[in-house]
C-alpha cells in the first residue's frame, strides 16, 4: 500500500512540475515582451484550465503527502531509531554503563595489591 502510495506521489509531482512549467507567465520578462509569446495554449479559457489542473494536482499532492506521513507514523510505532540498528527491542544490561572494577584498569601482569611505579631507566 505505501509503495502504490509513493509512486502515485511521485507521479503527481512529476505532473504538478509539468503543468506549472507549461503555464505562460503573466509578470517580469513575459510582460515585457521577453519570451513570453502566444505558444499552444494561449488565451484566457487556456489559462482558467491550467489554472484549475494546477489546484487539482496540488491538492492531490497534498493529500499523498499526509496519507505517507500517517502510514510513516504507523509504522514507526514506539521503536526508536538505534532499536532498529541494534536489532531489536532488547534492553541494555543493567551494568552496561557502569564504570569497571579497578583492577580491570590495570595492565596486564599488575596485581591489584602492587603499586605501579615506573622503573627507573639503566
Amino acid at each position: 500500500m505505501e509503495n502504490v502510495l509513493l509512486i502515485v506521489h511521485l507521479i503527481l509531482a512529476l505532473c504538478l512540475i509539468g503543468v506549472v512549467l507549461l503555464q505562460r507567465s503573466e509578470g517580469g520578462m513575459g510582460s515585457m515582451g521577453g519570451g513570453g509569446g502566444g505558444g499552444v495554449m494561449s488565451g484566457r479559457a487556456a489559462a482558467t484550465a491550467m489554472a484549475k489542473l494546477t489546484w487539482i494536482f496540488a491538492i492531490a499532492f497534498i493529500c499523498t503527502s499526509i496519507a505517507l506521513t500517517i502510514l510513516a507514523a504507523a509504522d514507526a510505532g514506539s521503536s526508536s531509531v538505534v532499536d532498529r540498528i541494534t536489532g531489536g527491542t532488547e534492553s541494555a544490561p543493567a551494568d552496561a554503563g557502569a564504570v569497571p572494577a579497578g583492577e580491570d584498569l590495570l595492565p596486564p601482569g599488575a596485581g591489584g595489591d602492587t603499586p605501579l611505579v615506573p622503573q627507573a631507566a639503566d
